[in-house]
């Protein structure tokens, strides 16, 4: 019953399952955690900054805020995604259930976006 917030591999443990190690997860939000795919132009992992797509502003985020990634696998958008960044294709940055909330990038290593977000989170 009371808010939860996972960030990263938090996140990504919010989903039914992983490609890590085909390992099971919680289960709280459906779909599966798959391997991110490599590029020319996109390393994995993926280690930098990107720009959000945001759908809910109650997570404190707005539109075009650069927040800071470390991530080798990622999970697909659907229901629960509140906010989106682009590494080769769209992917959920903040994903939401119920009271559970998931950050793939890093809050705390994301600057004054990222402190907003956990702000919010608290309040």
């Amino acid at each position: 019953e009371k808010p939860a917030l996972g960030i990263c591999l938090g996140m990504q443990l919010l989903f039914e399952r992983s490609d890590e190690a085909s390992t099971e997860c919680l289960g709280i939000i459906p779909g599966q955690v798959r391997t991110l795919k490599p590029a020319l132009d996109r390393p994995v992992p993926h280690m930098g900054w990107s720009a959000l797509d945001v759908r809910d502003p109650d997570i404190g985020l707005r539109n075009g805020d650069y927040v800071y990634f470390a991530h080798s696998y990622v999970a697909h958008n659907g229901e629960a995604t509140v906010a989106t960044a682009h590494y080769g294709r769209e992917m959920p940055a903040v994903v939401r259930r119920g009271n559970w909330l998931g950050a793939q990038f890093h809050p705390e290593r994301s600057g004054e976006a990222g402190a907003r977000f956990l702000g919010a989170f608290l309040q």
